[in-house]
């Protein structure tokens, strides 16, 4: 939030001088105030107003409850006392704002008050007293508008007008891996327009909550590194959440947030609405046209647990799970913070990976080409992609990115583990 607008300048008799300040006697109070400054102009005046060769470059600085932004900016002219006019217009914020969007109008508001005073000396032919004029109510407007509206059109003249638009700063985007599953927080086709990025309305129609960011790019038949940027821009604006791929050899487990839900109905009904089936029009199953109460899904989400699978748990409570989406459901807990994944990581032991080390450097001292070949023709497990597997079995790394980084499923993976050896597998 802007605390307050000000504008100075350096007074051939005066030195560094505030002319006009919004609110009143905010940085220089007049004589008789009792209103007390944001901060000492005097002790910083030589950063506000600093000497030639400092000028036209962005200062900002910080005092123990405000930070300063101005970019002063010096005229040389035979026309202006001792040949020069310096001139700054400074924004005040709070100590603990973002300020790299007010850094932007910082520089154009220095530009445009710039280029009027070239044009037509609009900064120095101003004769009004102390917070008065045009200049006092540029600031005026200028506070007003942007801490209510976060932009402002200020008509200056018949040819200049002011346009001012405070871009907010977002976090940077949390990591983005191939076996990450967006899903959209927005209507995306709401969104588009047909001078959009190619890439990212080929993206689009993929984002549904199902496919990784690897399938989108394959199924948009876009190259992965664009897929990529395009879904990191979509994050950066809050349009997408990130989720885990959904399969029913997944394991999860509740979290302690879960007692929000119990009470809460107003949650309940929004979950009862996102998980519930839609209605196919002569079904006659009565456990699938009953609708699943708010207790009914508390105790659901109760009952998964870790070293439990999502197809084990649809087994045990399959009277109430087969009237939900379980897709849905599990999506639901996973946003609202209700559940977590419990991730698999396969370690491969000390011994395993030497003999795979061994292996390598012995098959690298092979020529005969037609031996590789015949183990291949026998039917099992190609050398390469045991070597090739090794990499991912540091402990660090889930079966979601392997299988996705290896272009298989998850029961040939195992199979991979059993060709490789002794693998231990953590849950976690």
């Amino acid at each position: 939030m802007i605390r307050a607008i000000f504008f100075s300048i350096f007074d051939v008799h005066q030195g560094p001088k505030v002319l006009h300040q919004v609110p009143a006697n905010s940085i220089a109070p007049s004589t008789g105030s009792s209103q007390i400054p944001l901060f000492h102009f005097p002790s910083v005046s030589s950063y506000i107003i600093p000497r030639p060769e400092y000028c036209s470059k962005l200062i900002t600085f910080a005092t123990p409850l405000h930070r300063v932004l101005c970019n002063p900016v010096c005229l040389h002219s035979s026309t202006y006392p001792r040949n020069a006019y310096t001139f700054s217009i400074a924004l005040v914020l709070d100590a603990s704002t973002p300020f790299a969007s007010y850094a932007t109008v910082t520089l154009k508001l220095a530009s445009l008050l710039q280029t009027l005073e070239e044009q037509s000396r609009f900064l120095s032919r101003d004769v009004s007293p102390p917070n008065t004029g045009k200049i006092y109510a540029l600031c005026e407007i200028l506070l007003e508008d942007l801490n209510n509206y976060s932009e402002s059109m200020i008509p200056i003249d018949d040819s200049n007008t002011l346009n001012i638009k405070l871009f907010p700063t977002y976090p940077p985007p949390p990591p983005l891996h191939p076996h990450h599953v967006p899903l959209s927080t927005v209507r995306l086709e709401s969104l588009t327009d047909p001078n959009w990025d190619l890439t990212m309305l080929r993206v689009l129609p993929h984002i549904d909550g199902v496919n990784s960011v690897r399938q989108i790019s394959l199924l948009a038949d876009a190259d992965y590194k664009l897929v990529r940027k395009a879904i990191e821009h979509l994050l950066y604006y809050g349009c997408l959440l990130l989720l885990d791929i959904f399969s029913f050899g997944a394991s999860y487990a509740s979290t302690a947030e879960l007692a929000s839900l119990v009470e809460d109905t107003d949650m309940q009904e929004e979950c009862a609405a996102y998980v519930a089936l839609p209605s196919i029009q002569g079904n006659s199953k009565p456990s699938q046209s009953d609708p699943v109460s708010g207790f009914q899904l508390v105790e659901l989400y109760l009952k998964l647990r870790q070293g439990q699978t999502v197809k084990s748990f649809y087994i045990e409570n399959v009277e109430v799970v087969d009237r939900i989406d379980v897709r849905r459901f599990i999506t639901f807990g996973v946003i609202k913070g209700f559940l977590y994944r419990v991730h698999r990581y396969a370690i491969a032991t000390s011994h395993t990976s030497r003999r795979k080390r061994e292996h390598k450097s012995k098959s690298r001292q092979k020529t005969n080409v037609s031996t590789a070949a015949e183990v291949q023709a026998d039917g099992t497990e190609a050398e390469p992609h045991l070597l090739e597997l090794e990499k991912f079995l540091d402990g660090t790394h889930c079966f979601d990115e392997i299988c996705t980084e290896l272009m298989i499923s998850e029961r040939e993976l195992m199979s991979r583990f059993k060709a490789f050896g002794d693998v231990q597998i953590i849950c976690r």
